[in-house]
């Protein structure tokens, strides 16, 4: 693991959320994509002028039966998960699975910005859902 890539935050509209963390915190809006494999609707935001920088996203359901949905319903808006940055995120799941800490799927997917992820339980990282996240060929994302 190489660092913090994004903190993912869980809202019921994106529309009422971005003024606060635009406006008033002065994040950028990188961009707003659908996953959707995920059925969510996400918004990057990045400290301003900091490409490089750890995001949030903004995580909004795209229908009642979506991840975020539930997340939502169980316990309202707030944070969903934190993303690891990974240089190899089939090797990494290799590793955590040997140590009998497997991956909740057994092959990472795209995600947003292109990236592959994979999460872990949160009974393994102390309550905590995990997201590993390898950016695409090239280091591209938002």
């Amino acid at each position: 693991m190489t660092a913090i890539d994004h903190l993912g935050i869980a809202v019921s509209k994106l529309e009422e959320a971005l003024p606060f963390w635009c406006d008033l915190l002065g994040m950028e809006l990188a961009g707003i994509e659908v996953v959707a494999s995920e059925k969510v609707r996400v918004a990057i935001l990045r400290p301003k002028g900091d490409a490089q920088a750890a995001r949030v996203e903004l995580l909004e359901p795209t229908a009642p039966d979506s991840p975020i949905a539930r997340h939502l319903e169980k316990r309202g808006p707030g944070l969903h998960h934190v993303a690891m940055k990974v240089d190899d995120i089939a090797a990494r799941m290799v590793a955590l699975a040997a140590a009998g800490k497997p991956a909740l799927e057994a092959t990472p997917r795209v995600g947003a910005g292109g990236c592959m992820v994979a999460f872990l339980h949160p009974k393994l990282a102390g309550g905590v859902l995990l997201e590993l996240s390898q950016p695409p060929a090239g280091g591209a994302r938002h």
